[in-house]
């Protein structure tokens, strides 16, 4: 790989890296997936920043690319092609109404940006998302539940217990699931003053809130996927 194309390829892991919120990426993180060694990292962190890339951090803790920083779009190559369509085909076969119809949308903006002759590439990629199960009967439009996550608002729910207990609760949405046979919502419960999952087919009725959630989403999710691992 030429230095040019690899000093590329060290943006794009920071913009995938960045996509996820996680921890800063070490140098040896990134020279484990360039297949370069470290001390080559560290030049290209520097002649990255010496260019006006806005990486922040130091050797032996890590680095992360500050948002906002852009440059013009590079093309698709072939394995990204197929990722994209076999996420659409699980999309669509897993997701609700207008998720599965805006995944199927997306594909068609794509194929008529990448060149004719990796079109079949895309649409013709031989990988396939099966059915993992009878669609979830909703009660109530899980695009809702999207719009209060992208939006950072409350949200008020009438819902029943396995055992058909009725209850009404105020949440502040963290997570949507697609699982077989079954959407959950994972939020933190005011009533229960603690992180709680829910059927989105147990939901009888849904009302989005004016009030913002009051902590930042990242903050909610790492502390409730904190739990989540501790459990057996």
């Amino acid at each position: 790989m030429r230095r040019a194309e690899r000093l590329m390829q060290v943006i794009q892991i920071f913009r995938r890296h960045g996509t996820w919120r996680t921890a800063p990426l070490t140098a040896a993180q990134l020279a484990d997936e360039l297949e370069i060694n470290v001390r080559t990292v560290y030049r290209d962190i520097q002649a990255l920043i010496g260019n006006g890339v806005p990486i922040r951090g130091e050797a032996g803790v890590g680095y992360m690319m500050e948002d906002g920083f852009d440059l013009p779009p590079m093309m698709f190559n072939t394995d990204e092609l197929e990722a994209l369509m076999l996420g659409a085909r699980l999309v669509a076969t897993q997701g609700d109404e207008m998720l599965a119809r805006s995944a199927l949308d997306a594909v068609a903006k794509i194929a008529e940006i990448v060149p004719l002759e990796l079109r079949p590439v895309l649409l013709d990629a031989p990988l396939y998302a099966p059915e993992l199960g009878r669609d979830p009967i909703d009660t109530i439009d899980a695009g809702d539940i999207r719009v209060a996550l992208r939006k950072r608002r409350k949200i008020q729910i009438e819902y029943s217990d396995a055992q058909a207990n009725p209850s009404q609760r105020t949440l502040w949405p963290i997570a949507l699931a697609y699982f077989k046979g079954a959407r959950l919502l994972v939020a933190w419960c005011e009533l229960r003053d603690d992180f709680r999952h829910f059927r989105v087919d147990r939901i009888s009725k849904l009302e989005l809130l004016e009030d913002n959630v009051p902590e930042r989403h990242d903050v909610l999710f790492h502390r409730w996927w904190r739990i989540e691992k501790q459990k057996p």
